[in-house]
């Protein structure tokens, strides 16, 4: 039977303290909602629906065409909020999948798990329950003598009988669409003044309907964002869940608690991740890397073998075998080619370096086009920069750079050209040419 899912995302998250909608506070990185909206595709094979209402345009900007959206203009309970929804599902003859927005941890089993109980449940409606000392304001699942559930009771309205039930509905559903509409139009508001979902579970009791439930297997998953205490306790879950799938898939890592991997990187096996680093965006790393300690990378490329240390990358690429460390820096447009050797403090910017090129220590190489063979000697600088415009430093194979050298672009640097400690360079050098002084003039011509 098709399933669409069906996501809660208009709450305002009062005790989140924040201007910032709850549901686009980030998660390793990622915003809360995007993990609801990547485990319902996953589950239903459809686009999911997503209930908005606060912070409604920022949360459109940043789901954009993933997802249909659907307003909820005053927030009057999730009940409420699921039947905004008859109208763009009121045709949908099969089931509908409701989740929060706000608890990234259940897993694509655990919903497919709920899906599959509700597709051979002759009555209207599965839910998801936990069962454990913690409560967590979950509701409780109240049953008859027979073990039959007869009722959700929220927390808030709970006698201390009811209270002491150990097992709770986690907010997840699975309910038949041709009889939600009408069921939802049957409850009636709370104390609170809203409407709750859960009073579907007595609807379906009062006509004789039966009600399934599918059990969370790990109580972690069923983990609600309401605090910045309990984003920290999910941060850290979501943390330990990426590491161990990356360990499972070969990547040695020596303080598992200390590495901190967001969900969008890939790496290839043999790779050790060592202590205090932090790989974050869209990095791909290739096999037999050794990274950090103490490195914060991210958004980038970095292929097989390289050993970076102690150092931070930003939107660069590596190809294999680059040596850097410890305390480069590369920020965005940086490619280094295969074997390249970058020394401690190094900063590079929008800047190719050639295979094979090896760049000294204390040296800044910006907008340059650097080719391969090449020495960079200690503390050389291009200076690339005029206050108005960014100019660009071309320099060729097989030349050395003397430490201390200063190019000031635009400039060009022929093959096999070596300058002199501490020149400045402004003007384009021949190849062969050997240049001292400031400002560099030769001492050596190549031979005609």
């Amino acid at each position: 039977m098709e399933t669409i899912a069906l996501i809660l995302a208009a709450g305002q998250g009062t005790r989140m303290k924040s201007q910032l909608p709850k549901v686009l506070h980030p998660l390793m990185g990622v915003p809360l909602v995007h993990y609801s909206v990547e485990t319902a595709v996953k589950v239903t094979g459809n686009q999911p629906y997503v209930v908005i209402g606060h912070g409604a345009e920022q949360v459109v900007q940043a789901l954009g065409e993933e997802v249909h959206f659907i307003t909820q203009e005053q927030q009057l309970g999730t009940g409420h909020a699921v039947l905004q929804a008859e109208q763009a599902l009121m045709k949908f003859e099969g089931q509908v999948l409701v989740i929060s927005a706000d608890m990234p941890l259940l897993r694509v089993e655990t919903l497919a798990a709920l899906v599959q109980t509700q597709a051979v449940n002759p009555g209207p409606v599965s839910l998801l329950t936990v069962s454990g000392v913690e409560s967590r304001g979950f509701g409780r699942i109240i049953r008859n003598e027979q073990g039959s559930i007869t009722a959700i009771v929220e927390e808030a309205q709970a006698t201390l009988r009811e209270l002491a039930v150990q097992e709770y509905n986690v907010g997840a559903y699975c309910i038949n669409a041709r009889w939600l509409w009408a069921a939802l139009k049957k409850v009636k508001k709370s104390p609170k003044g809203e409407y709750y979902l859960t009073d579907i579970v007595q609807i379906a009791v009062e006509e004789g309907l039966p009600v399934q439930v599918s059990a969370v297997a790990e109580p972690v998953e069923a983990l609600g964002i309401n605090t910045r205490q309990h984003l920290a306790e999910a941060e850290a879950a979501m943390r330990t869940r990426i590491n161990t799938h990356w360990m499972l898939n070969g990547v040695t890592m020596i303080d598992p608690s200390r590495v901190y991997i967001e969900p969008g990187v890939k790496m290839e096996q043999d790779c050790t991740i060592w202590p205090d680093t932090y790989i974050k965006g869209k990095t791909e790393i290739g096999t037999g890397c050794e990274i950090g300690p103490n490195t914060i990378i991210e958004s980038c490329k970095i292929g097989k073998d390289c050993r970076i240390l102690a150092s931070v990358l930003e939107s660069a690429v590596l190809e294999d075998q680059v040596e850097m460390g410890p305390f480069c820096r590369l920020r965005k447009g940086a490619h280094l080619a295969s074997h390249v050797h970058m020394g401690n403090f190094g900063e590079v910017k929008d800047s190719y370096l050639g295979e094979g090129t090896k760049m000294g220590h204390f040296s800044y190489i910006g907008n340059a086009q650097i080719a391969g063979d090449v020495n960079i000697g200690a503390g050389t600088i291009t200076c690339n920069y005029d206050g108005v415009s960014k100019h660009t430093t071309i320099i060729e194979e097989g030349v050395f750079i003397g430490s201390d050298t200063m190019l000031v672009a635009p400039v060009k640097i022929g093959k096999g050209a070596t300058t002199g400690a501490g020149a400045v360079v402004n003007r384009d050098v021949a190849p062969g040419e050997v240049v001292v002084g400031v400002p560099a003039r030769p001492i050596k011509k190549v031979k005609s």
